[in-house]
């Protein structure tokens, strides 16, 4: 029988064919150049390999995005980009300055900034940490090309998934100022202007500014508070970008750059998907509705929460480009950018994602914060002979990360904990009917549930778990040097070789330090009476089950203290119950602790492609990629059965967080072909990438660990079109179709990956060997259209729309059942009317039309998603959903 996959296959193989067999035919039949050449498609020019060069000579897979269908579409950040690009994935969750771009299926997962991006993100030449650093109105832009699968030989070691690459508006010689007002549903108003000079002869100048304010679009729940908004996603941020450019002779140009922008909103609280047996304890706790009801549509878009999610993100940098064509080496060109940037984030958090009051960080900088402090610097000397395109160059970078990070437990995080408990573990034993009883806060003393754990840790009841639980420091350095050299050589006319190498070297260093401000009593208190130097080892812990249990009370002291210790193969109910007691923010063996971590790799990099142009139409090529991702730490609190890392939950704390880099080998087998006089481009990439060692974060319910995967594999096909079609003057169609087939290695070591067996519970992530990776439809599909038309003696109108299909695919690390997504599609358009010359135009605007609802992430509620074993009754699972349908309208003015 032939699978589906295999038909899938063979259709993509069939597609390559086919465009091939077509090129080869048109490579015979193409007529001889003109003697100008038209500005058309075919002459559109990029610059992925950091030297000017047209689109169709570049044996890469490249998407361009222009100016004008950046505009037509509304793409102000990144984020928005993804629905113009097939196999491009953006995504945000617990706020926006946690934000993972994929392509192909892969990119860093979870919400760990100690690990870096497999897409890296680079604006102006300047090469930005991570993902969320690179989000925000990017104001005025020329183009985005979007370079897919490794490009660490020209643009850096953690680029092993691709790049994108923003390229935003030089200054020029000519006044000219714009301005721009928006309005639209969810009260949004956002105004914007430029303004562009010349300062003499030789220098230029232009200056950015935008405002942009919106309501939320999540109605929140907020309980009995402290939380006052009862909205979430709000927008509220500005930006002020300026340039100066410098000529002072004609072969010196010196571009100066700065840019500030702050975002001050309320981002990001989650919805309930699928509600478990917990939430009927959150639900008493809380003297009314907590979470969704399992009734709820997710879609309803409600969510609850009682402690605010306020996010204060800062964006700020300057740099420096000069270009000096020198007198060496016939001409060569000496590039250097010198960037110095500072990020930060403060952000909310109400971890529970409830109106009840378990866990919770308050938006200060002392217990929540991130910031990156970067200087970064590359050289480049690039120049060509009569068959060498040459370039060699130098890469410096300097990073320091600071990360404060803080737990605060709130007043139900005892009752909730210690009912949950005693359900799992010592209802059992105490041989009680289930479930038990709503807990009452007025009355615990008579409810064995809720004192279960104050009587474990021989703590008053409401004394073990409160205040700030945990309040810890990261300060990390990153230096990156690197070497690296890309040339060209033209062998014949129509063969080109390319050989592109890069020499990485990266030192980090990680000074951490933990505490437990309010003592985590409770934890000590279990911890010392389970202590095997304890003379009376077990003494809370058999009274507390004995009376509430007699058959438990009746058993021999032996018996009791089997139940209690357990065996070497199976642990018994003291280290499940201690393990509860002594989650990361409560664990009391992390109190004091000071660490010091380091590393320093050293890896070579680099790439090996041949290009055979049949005509001036018709090229094809082969490549092959070496691409390197550095490695890490884990910045949170990690702890396992025997402190290491890659062990099994358990309280011990974990002193060498690191991971090792991420490697990858791709192949590619590539077509570019033009036809219609350069109105038509159809190109085609045939690829397979092979991954050694992929970082992957996942949490657990209880916090992050960072896995590494010994092989993630992703194939498939990846097709483009752009279209001016000369019978149809004003029609630009553009648009590209991708099948990606992206898997986990069927052999992951660790007892996280193992399947449920007669003598042990599932791992984890027991789902991911030999499964399709998370966030990695197997078809996706992009299709833009826009139209320009005159009317009147000097008016125009123009539209625009725009559609982005995803196949199915599921939203979660671990690939739980309840976090699938179901395939879908999102429509954007705009109508414009204007005047011919572009003083002013008025818009019409719509994006996601139709008001799809789809995931963007799916989650394990904290302290509510138990078991990874799909369907269990108790489990709840949360998301963070996709932005619903906006629309508005938008006056542009031009002078």
């Amino acid at each position: 029988m032939v699978t589906a996959s295999h038909r899938r296959k063979a259709l993509s193989l069939a597609v390559f064919t086919a465009l091939c067999a077509t090129s080869h035919a048109h490579a015979q039949q193409a007529a001889a150049p003109a003697e100008e050449e038209p500005t058309t498609l075919g002459t559109m020019t990029v610059t992925a390999q950091k030297r000017e060069e047209v689109l169709q000579n570049v044996p890469i897979t490249v998407a361009v995005i222009t100016e004008e269908l950046l505009q037509d579409t509304g793409v102000r950040d990144i984020k928005d980009l993804q629905i113009l690009v097939p196999g491009l994935t953006v995504t945000s969750t617990q706020n926006e300055a946690i934000t993972t771009a994929r392509i192909r299926g892969v990119g860093t997962v979870g919400d760990n900034v100690g690990l870096e991006s497999s897409v890296g993100v680079v604006i102006d030449g300047v090469y930005r940490p991570r993902n969320s650093v690179g989000f925000g109105d990017l104001g005025q832009l020329e183009r985005i090309e979007v370079l897919k699968g490794p490009q660490g030989t020209v643009f850096g070691k953690n680029t092993s998934a691709g790049v994108i690459n923003v390229v935003t508006r030089r200054p020029g010689y000519t006044q000219s100022a714009e301005g721009e007002v928006t309005v639209g549903n969810y009260g949004a108003f956002g105004v914007s202007g430029s303004y562009n000079d010349a300062l003499s002869d030789n220098s230029a100048f232009s200056v950015f500014a935008a405002k942009r304010k919106r309501d939320g679009w999540m109605d929140v729940r907020t309980g009995n508070g402290p939380r006052q908004e009862t909205d979430d996603y709000d927008q509220n941020f500005h930006t002020v970008r300026a340039k100066l450019l410098l000529e002072p002779t004609e072969n010196l140009e010196i571009l100066l750059s700065g840019d500030f922008t702050s975002r001050d909103e309320n981002c990001c609280t989650a919805v309930q998907t699928t509600v478990g047996g917990t939430a009927a304890i959150l639900n008493a706790l809380a003297g009314g509705q907590a979470v969704a009801a399992p009734s709820d549509d997710p879609f309803n878009r409600v969510a609850y929460s009682n402690h605010p999610t306020t996010q204060d993100i800062v964006d700020k940098g300057l740099s420096a480009e000069i270009n000096w064509d020198t007198p060496w080496f016939g001409g060569a060109t000496l590039t250097s950018i010198t960037a110095s940037r500072e990020w930060q984030a403060i952000n909310g958090l109400d971890y529970d994602f409830s109106t009840a009051d378990l866990l919770y960080r308050n938006a200060n900088e002392d217990e929540s914060f991130t910031g990156f402090d970067t200087f970064s610097q590359e050289l480049r000397l690039t120049g060509s002979t009569d068959r060498i395109d040459w370039m060699v160059g130098a890469f410096y970078s300097d990073e320091e990360l600071t990360r404060n990070e803080t737990y605060r437990v709130g007043p139900h995080y005892e009752p909730y904990v210690s009912t949950l408990v005693y359900q799992l573990v010592g209802q059992g034993l105490a041989n009680l009917p289930a479930p038990l009883p709503p807990v009452l806060l007025n009355n615990p003393a008579n409810l064995p549930p809720a004192a279960f754990l104050a009587q474990v840790g021989g703590r008053p009841y409401g004394t073990g778990f409160t205040g700030l639980g945990s309040l810890d420091r990261y300060k990390q350095n990153a230096k990156s040097l690197a070497l690296f050299t890309n040339n060209t050589w033209r062998a014949t006319d129509a063969l080109d070789l390319t050989l592109g190498l890069r020499y990485t070297r990266e030192k980090k260093d990680l000074a951490s330090s933990y505490s437990n401000p309010n003592g985590s009593l409770a934890c000590s208190g279990a911890l010392a009476d389970q202590s095997a130097a304890n003379p009376n080892r077990f003494a809370l812990l058999r009274a507390a089950l004995a009376s509430r249990s007699t058959t438990f009370a009746n058993l021999p002291a032996n018996v009791q203290n089997l139940i209690m210790a357990g065996t070497p193969t199976s642990p018994g109910v003291g280290a499940q119950i201690a393990g509860y007691m002594c989650l990361p923010w409560a664990n009391a063996l992390h109190n004091g602790r000071n660490t010091f971590q380091e590393m320093d790799d050293k890896e070579w990099s680099g790439t090996v492609k041949a290009a055979y142009r049949w005509n001036e139409n018709v090229m094809t090529y082969a490549s092959y990629a070496r691409g390197y991702k550095g490695g890490g730490f884990n910045l949170d609190r990690v702890q396992s059965a025997d402190g290491l890392s890659s062990s099994g939950q358990g309280i011990r704390p974990v002193n060498d967080t690191s991971f090792g880099g991420e490697f990858v080998d791709s192949f590619e087998l590539g077509t570019k072909t033009t036809w219609a006089d350069g109105t038509l481009l159809l190109n085609a990439t045939l690829f397979h990438q092979e991954y050694e060692d992929f970082q992957l974060n996942s949490f657990l319910g209880t916090s992050f660990v960072v896995r590494s995967i010994p092989e993630v594999t992703s194939s498939g096909l990846d097709a483009e079109i752009l279209w001016q079609p000369r019978a149809v003057q004003g029609l630009m169609l553009q648009g590209g179709l991708m099948y990606a087939k992206t898997e986990f290695g069927d052999d992951i070591p660790g007892g996280d990956f193992v399947e449920r067996s007669p003598l042990s519970a599932s791992g984890a992530l027991y789902k991911l060997p030999g499964a399709t990776m998370p966030f990695a439809p197997e078809w996706s599909g992009s299709l833009s259209a826009t139209y320009e038309w005159d009317f009147g003696a000097d008016r125009i109108g123009r539209f625009n729309i725009g559609g982005k299909y995803m196949g199915d695919y599921n939203t979660g690390s671990d690939l739980d059942v309840e976090k699938h997504q179901s395939a879908y599609t999102i429509f954007n358009a705009r109508l414009g009317f204007g005047r011919s010359d572009g003083r002013w135009m008025l818009e019409l605007w719509g994006t996601n039309l139709t008001d799809e609802d789809y995931v963007q992430v799916g989650f394990d509620g904290p302290l509510q998603g138990l078991f990874p074993d799909p369907n269990n009754p108790l489990n709840t699972f949360n998301a963070f959903l996709g932005a619903p349908r906006m629309y508005g309208m938008t006056l542009r003015v031009r002078y």
